[in-house]
C-alpha cells in the first residue's frame, strides 16, 4: 500500500450509527490561497442517490461571540444523483447549487452546523444551539484558536479541528473520513468538491511496521499478510496465534528483501489462518525462534496486531486485551466465501493495533488499497426533531475527563468487583475518542496495562465504567478478573489521539495527562514516590482503607473537580454509574466573607497578581467551603477550589498567585477580567456545576461584571452586585477591597484600592478628605422624578451610587459610594446639590478629586441650588433621624397650641359661681 498523505489532525464527532441513510457535512474549504473565491461546503447523502433537503438548515457560526453570521434554508433543494450538494463561491467549479459571495465562509474559529427542524428557529445573530442538530464541524487555525465554547456546545468532548495551512502546497480542505469501525472524523486533504473525499490512511512511521492487508481462509490458497517496511525497527517476527488456546500456531521471520514499493508480503499456510475460527496476527521485534509453535501468548507488547473472531467463536478476553487493549476483534461474517476474506486497512485513524480500521476490499498486493466509500451514517447525539440538549454545565477550567471512582481491592480472592469509573463534567453523552487509561506498577514505575477507550462513549449522564466482567452494573469495557493491582500503584488518564502515551514519551508519561490517582496499601508510601512525583506532585498516595467500612469500599471523588487532586477523594461505598455516596462535610464555617479580590488582567503592571482574600474569625477551619470563580466570557466556572486550611491569627486567608498565599490556584488558573467570585458551602451538594446556588449555600459573592446572566444567577434579593470597574489610583496594581465589614453581598461595601494581601484593606479615610460643592442636573434614569422634582430616592441613599458613578466618569480615580459617607444632599426641582466632605485613599487621589470638583459646574444653576428646600442629609440614617425629629417637633407644636387655646378660652369666659353653688347642693341631696 502506498501512502501519500499524513493525517495532520483528526477530529472524531460524537456519533451513533443509524441504519437509515442520512445527510452529513462531507467537506469544507473555508480558506483559499490569496483571494477566497473558491470556498465551499459539501453535503452528502449516504444513500448515494438524489434526496430532498426540505426541513434542513445550514447555519454558519462565528467563534467570536458564538453567534450566527449566515443562515441558509435548504427547502426546495435536493442533492444530485450521486448524493452530493454544494454551497460555494460564484467562481467555483463545479457550480454550486447555492452561490455565495467571495470571502463568505470565515476562516475560524468558527463552526458550520446542519439542523433539521423548523427553519424559523434559525436566524442571523442567533446564539449557538444544539437544538435540532444533525451534524456539525467546529474548526480553527493554529493562529486563531478560541473555538472552545463552540466545541463544548456542538461536539462535546472533542476539540475543534485545527486546519494546518502548511500541510499541502496550494489549496486544501477539511474532509470527512471514516476513522475506525463506525466512527467518523476529519482530515486535511486536497479539495474534491462533488467527488469522493481523498481519505488516505496515514503514513506509517519508519520505526513501527503496520499491517495493511490480510487474507483469511477459503479455497486452496494460503493466507496472506502485508505490512509496511520499517528499516529502523530491526529484525521482525510475524506470529499467528490460536484464539481459543492463546498459543502460537506458527511464527515467521519477516524478510525485508522481499519488499516492493515499501510493502512486505508474508504467506502463511492456510490451516493457520482459517476464516471460520478465531485467532490473531501480531508483529513483534525479534526472531521467529523467540516465539516457538505451541508457546503461550507473550506478555511483550506487539508493534501491531490484528485479532479476528470467527462466526460464533470469539477469541479469549486475555488474547484480546493483551494484543488490542480496549478494542474489539474484527467480526467475520457467517458466510465463508470460497476465496476467503480480503481485508484492507482503510480507516484513517492514526493509532495502531485496531482491527476496526480494516474493511473488506479487493486484494492489491504491493499497491495502494482500493477502499470503498462507506455507507455508515453518523448522527450527532441530538437527533432531528429532538428536544433541546441538556443544560450545558460550566467548563471547570480546561476540564476534560476525570477519574471519578476507583475500586482496586474487593473482598474475597476472586477480585471480580474491581472497576474504574470516569466522568465528564458536561454530564452528557461524550465520545472517548483518543482517551487512554494506563495502569502503573510502583515496582518498576511502568504501565502494566494500556487501554484505549476510542470508539466508546459515556452514558447520558457523563459516566463511563470499565471493570471486571462480573461487575454489576455491567461495565462498557470488561477486564479480566484481578486486572487492577491493589497497590502501591497508579491509574492515569490521558488524551493521546496518536497512540499510547508511552510510545512517544520516556519514563512516566506526563504529556496529555488528564487525571491520575496514586494509591497504596498500609506501609507502602515510599514505594510509590516516583509515581507520585510524576503524576500527583506534592501529594501522598491514597489509602483504600479496608477497615473504614464493613463491606466493600471505593475511592470516590467527593471534594473537588480539579484533576490529579488526591484531596478530592474519600473512602466511600462503591457507586458505579451513580452519584458518589460521599461522607457529609463538616458544619459550615460562620462569619467568613470575601475581603479582597484582584485579577492579573486588570492592569499591565508587573506586580498585578490574581488572588482572593477571605476574612473571618481567627483560626476558623475552612473545610467545607469552596471558592468558585466565574468568567463571563466562558459562560461558567473556571475555578472551583475546595478550601483546606484555617484563617490565620489576624483573621485572614489568601488564595492565589501571590507570595505567602495560604492556598494557590492551579497552574493556568486566574481571576478573570470580568466575572464573579463566589464563596459557597459543600461542593458536591450545592456548589457542583449545574446546581442552583441558593442563599443557604452562598456565603458571599462579589460580581465585577454587568453580565445579566451572572447577575441573575448569583445576585440575591439584597440587590445587584455590580462592582465599580477596577482602576489604578497611582498607575500601580489594583484590587477590589471590602471596606464595610458586616454588610455581606452589598456593592456599597467595596472600593478600588492598592492590593494588600494578608494586611488590612486600604479604604477611604477622613485623613485625606476634601470639601466639595456640586450642583447636578435632573437624573436621566427617572423622567417622572425629574418632572415632580422629587429627589427622595437620592437622599435616602438609593441613588448615591449614581452620584459616585457621575464623579468617577470625570475623575477616573476609583471613586465609589463609600467616598460619599460624609457628604450632604439637597434637592429642588429635580436639581441635586452635593456638598460637604468626600474621603480619599491618598493625597494623590485627593488632588484628583479636588481637580474634578473644580471642573464640575456648581454656580451656573445657582437659582436651583442656592436655596435648597428639601433639607440636608448625610446618609440614610441621618435622613431617618431628621424625619423622626420633624414628627416630634410637630407633635410638640400641636401640644403647645392646645395648651394656649385652653388658656385663652378660659380667660374670655369667667366661672359662673351661682351654678357652682347649686351644683354643690344638688350633690348633697343626692347623697341623702
Amino acid at each position: 500500500m502506498v501512502v501519500s498523505l499524513a493525517c495532520v489532525a483528526c477530529l472524531c464527532l460524537v456519533v451513533v450509527v443509524s441504519g437509515d441513510p442520512c445527510l452529513i457535512i462531507s467537506e469544507i474549504n473555508a480558506d483559499n490561497p490569496r483571494l477566497d473565491t473558491t470556498e465551499f461546503v459539501e453535503l452528502y447523502h449516504t444513500s448515494g442517490q438524489r434526496s430532498s433537503l426540505d426541513g434542513y438548515t445550514l447555519v454558519f457560526f462565528n467563534g467570536n461571540g458564538n453567534i450566527a453570521y449566515k443562515v441558509l434554508d435548504l427547502k426546495g433543494h435536493s442533492t444530485d444523483d450521486r448524493g452530493f450538494f454544494l454551497v460555494g463561491s460564484v467562481d467555483m467549479l463545479p457550480k454550486p447549487a447555492i452561490l455565495l459571495p467571495p470571502n463568505t465562509v470565515q476562516n475560524g474559529p468558527d463552526a458550520i452546523v446542519l439542523y433539521h427542524t423548523s427553519a424559523s428557529r434559525y436566524n442571523e445573530k442567533m446564539n449557538v444551539t444544539a437544538f435540532g442538530l444533525v451534524d456539525a464541524v467546529v474548526y480553527m487555525t493554529r493562529r486563531t484558536g478560541g473555538a472552545e465554547f463552540l466545541a463544548e456546545t456542538l461536539t462535546p468532548g472533542e476539540p475543534a479541528f485545527v486546519e494546518d495551512e502548511s500541510t499541502l502546497e496550494g489549496d486544501e480542505s477539511i474532509e470527512r473520513c471514516l476513522l475506525s469501525e463506525d466512527h467518523w472524523g476529519f482530515q486535511v486533504s486536497s479539495p474534491s468538491p462533488g467527488q469522493r473525499n481523498n481519505c488516505t490512511p496515514p503514513a506509517a512511521p519508519a520505526t513501527i511496521p503496520v499491517i495493511t492487508e490480510l487474507k483469511l481462509g477459503g479455497g486452496q490458497v494460503d493466507g496472506f499478510v502485508e505490512l509496511t517496511e520499517a528499516p529502523a525497527a530491526g529484525p521482525l517476527a510475524l506470529v499467528v496465534l490460536n484464539g481459543r488456546t492463546d498459543r502460537v500456531s506458527v511464527s515467521v521471520d519477516v524478510n525485508v528483501e522481499t519488499s516492493r514499493n515499501g510493502l512486505i508480503s508474508v504467506n502463511i499456510e492456510k490451516s493457520f489462518m482459517k476464516g471460520d475460527d478465531s485467532g490473531a496476527v501480531a508483529i513483534y521485534s525479534g526472531r521467529a525462534v523467540d516465539f516457538p509453535s505451541g508457546s503461550p501468548l507473550s506478555q511483550i507488547q506487539p508493534l501491531d496486531a490484528f485479532v479476528f473472531a470467527g462466526p460464533g467463536n470469539k477469541p479469549s478476553a486475555n488474547l484480546t486485551e493483551i494484543l488490542i487493549p480496549g478494542r474489539e476483534p474484527y467480526q467475520l461474517s457467517n458466510s465463508l466465501r470460497e476465496g476467503g476474506y480480503y481485508l484492507s486497512r482503510c480507516g484513517v485513524a492514526t493509532w495502531a493495533r485496531d482491527p476496526g480500521v480494516f474493511w473488506e476490499a479487493p486484494q492489491t498486493p504491493a499497491q495502494p488499497n482500493q477502499c470503498p466509500w462507506p455507507k455508515i451514517c453518523p448522527h450527532s447525539m441530538v437527533l432531528p426533531g429532538g428536544t433541546d440538549s441538556p443544560p450545558h454545565l460550566p467548563p471547570w477550567g480546561n476540564s476534560d475527563f476525570l477519574i471519578n471512582e476507583l475500586n482496586t481491592d474487593t473482598p474475597g480472592a476472586a477480585e471480580d468487583g474491581e472497576y474504574i469509573e470516569l466522568w465528564h463534567p458536561s454530564g452528557r453523552r461524550v465520545s472517548l475518542q483518543g482517551i487512554w487509561i494506563l495502569l502503573f506498577s510502583a515496582h518498576n514505575n511502568k504501565p502494566y496495562r494500556e487501554i484505549s477507550l476510542s470508539g466508546h462513549y459515556t452514558t447520558s449522564k457523563g459516566y463511563f465504567l470499565l471493570g471486571s466482567d462480573r461487575l454489576v452494573p455491567a461495565p462498557s469495557l470488561r477486564l479480566p478478573p484481578n486486572t487492577i493491582q491493589n497497590g502501591p500503584d497508579a491509574v492515569a488518564l490521558y488524551r493521546s489521539p496518536y497512540g499510547p502515551p508511552s510510545a512517544s514519551q520516556r519514563g512516566i508519561p506526563t504529556k496529555g495527562l488528564l487525571d491520575a490517582v496514586v494509591y497504596r496499601q498500609r506501609g507502602s508510601d515510599k514505594e510509590a514516590q516516583e509515581l507520585s512525583k510524576a503524576l500527583t506532585p506534592g501529594q501522598l498516595p491514597l489509602l483504600e482503607d479496608p477497615d473504614v467500612l464493613p463491606g466493600d469500599e471505593a475511592l470516590s471523588r467527593c471534594r473537588g473537580l480539579y484533576p490529579y487532586d488526591l484531596s478530592a477523594f474519600s473512602v466511600a461505598p462503591p457507586t458505579p454509574l451513580r452519584e458518589n455516596s460521599c461522607p457529609r462535610p463538616p458544619p459550615a464555617p460562620e462569619g467568613v466573607v470575601i475581603s479582597e479580590v484582584a485579577s492579573s488582567h486588570w492592569t499591565n503592571h508587573n506586580q498585578q497578581r490574581s488572588f482572593v482574600e477571605l476574612h473571618g474569625p481567627p483560626r476558623t477551619d475552612l473545610r467545607g467551603l469552596v471558592l468558585s470563580v466565574f468568567d463571563q466570557e466562558r459562560s461558567g466556572t473556571v475555578i472551583a477550589l475546595p478550601l483546606t486550611g484555617s484563617v490565620d491569627a489576624d483573621g485572614l486567608y489568601v488564595v492565589g498567585n501571590v507570595t505567602g498565599a495560604d492556598q494557590t490556584f492551579l497552574e493556568g488558573s486566574a481571576v478573570p477580567a470580568r466575572g464573579a467570585v463566589v464563596l459557597c458551602y459543600d461542593l458536591f451538594s450545592v456548589c457542583r456545576a449545574g446546581t442552583a446556588l441558593t442563599n443557604s449555600s452562598l456565603r458571599d459573592v462579589l460580581v465585577f461584571s454587568e453580565n445579566q446572566q451572572l447577575l441573575s444567577s448569583l445576585s440575591s434579593s439584597r440587590g445587584r452586585q455590580v462592582i465599580p470597574a477596577a482602576r489604578s489610583v497611582e498607575d500601580g496594581p489594583v484590587s477590589l477591597s471590602r471596606c464595610s465589614c458586616c454588610d455581606v453581598r452589598s456593592p456599597s461595601s467595596w472600593t478600588t484600592s492598592s492590593p494588600t494581601p494578608h494586611s488590612i484593606n486600604l479604604c477611604p479615610s477622613s485623613a485625606f478628605s476634601s470639601h466639595i460643592d456640586l450642583c447636578l442636573g435632573p437624573l436621566s434614569s427617572d423622567a417622572q422624578q425629574q418632572q415632580s422634582g422629587d429627589c427622595s430616592s437620592v437622599i435616602q441613599g438609593k441613588r448615591v451610587a449614581e452620584v459616585a458613578e457621575y464623579l468617577e466618569q470625570r475623575c477616573h480615580c476609583g471613586i465609589s459610594a463609600l467616598y460619599l459617607q460624609g457628604a450632604n444632599f439637597s434637592c429642588v426641582s429635580g436639581w441635586l446639590r452635593v456638598w460637604g466632605n468626600i474621603q480619599a485613599l491618598s493625597d494623590h487621589q485627593k488632588a484628583l478629586i479636588i481637580q474634578t470638583s473644580h471642573m464640575s459646574p456648581s454656580s451656573a444653576q445657582g437659582d436651583f441650588c442656592s436655596a435648597p428646600t428639601t433639607g440636608r442629609y448625610s446618609s440614610t440614617a441621618s435622613a431617618l433621624g431628621l424625619q423622626i425629629g420633624l414628627i416630634v417637633a410637630v407633635l410638640l407644636l400641636l401640644g403647645l397650641g392646645a395648651a394656649l387655646f385652653t388658656y385663652f378660652y378660659r380667660r374670655r369666659r369667667p366661672m359662673d359661681y351661682y351654678t357652682m353653688e347649686l351644683s354643690e347642693h344638688a350633690e348633697g341631696l343626692s347623697d341623702l
